[in-house]
């Protein structure tokens, strides 16, 4: 029953989410604005998710989490279109020249924001209880989930990442048919590899929505491991593809006569 709850509300998060940007897609004309409103709302519904992921971890352990995030990911791969909800995707935009540093600030804060807002829905649904899972969570003081030094926590965030981005590009390069499965497994493989050291969050705003200012780490460390170190490893992954892509992107030699 608690199981059911749980992928009941998950799969209300997406269906209010999605239903939130068809109206913003159908009364906002103006571009940049219209993105902002699907960034804010992105962000809300993966946090929302996350929040009831770990939810399912406690209660039913790491692979039944493993499983919901692998289709998760999967889901929102088709659903969220040019959406990042990840502020690094931004900054590798500004870095890369696609897009001025304020259109990148801009859209970050609405990913944060909201990240931020999501806690107040979740905690509405959680003080109802409707499953076991759920009982006392509204009321319980968060704790961090670094259970390593910021160091190490920084490192695993860092590499992690880096490699996320790589696959990411050379898949999208490749425009493979099962881009999207395989780019879900290599991020659920990544998460559950990190998963006792920094949490493997992997998002900088998904972090901050569910541990700034948790028991266990200054914000100071938070910034540094969940910000800084995933930055730079979204912005290492740029420099490093063109030296790799010829590794990352080659196919097999075609069958000859």
């Amino acid at each position: 029953m608690s199981l059911a709850v749980s992928t009941s509300l998950i799969l209300l998060a997406c269906l209010l989410a999605h239903l939130l940007r068809l109206v913003v897609r159908r009364t906002v004309t103006a571009d940049e604005p219209r993105r902002l409103l699907h960034e804010a709302i992105t962000a809300s519904e993966l946090c929302a998710c996350a929040f009831e992921l770990g939810i399912i971890a406690n209660s039913y352990g790491v692979a039944t989490y493993a499983v919901y995030l692998f289709l998760l990911i999967i889901y929102q791969s088709y659903a969220w279109g040019e959406v990042y909800a990840c502020p690094y995707l931004n900054v590798e935009d500004w870095w890369l020249g696609r897009q001025p540093a304020s259109r990148a600030l801009l859209r970050i804060l609405a990913e944060v924001a909201g990240g931020w807002l999501t806690w107040r829905y979740v905690r509405a649904l959680w003080w109802l209880e409707l499953a076991a899972g759920h009982r006392g969570r509204w009321l319980e003081t968060c704790t961090a989930d670094l259970q390593v030094s910021p160091w190490h926590g920084a490192l695993v965030e860092g590499v992690a990442v880096l490699l996320c981005r790589l696959v990411a590009r050379a898949l999208d390069e490749r425009q493979h048919r099962f881009a999207a499965a395989i780019d879900s497994f290599c991020a659920t493989t990544l998460v559950i590899a990190g998963f006792n050291y920094s949490g493997g969050y992997y998002n900088p705003m998904l972090a901050s929505a569910l541990k700034l200012g948790c028991h266990g780490h200054t914000v100071t460390e938070h910034l540094a491991v969940y910000w800084g170190a995933a930055t730079a490893g979204a912005l290492l992954s740029t420099q490093l593809y063109p030296l790799l892509r010829p590794a990352l992107i080659a196919r097999p030699d075609a069958k000859r006569d």
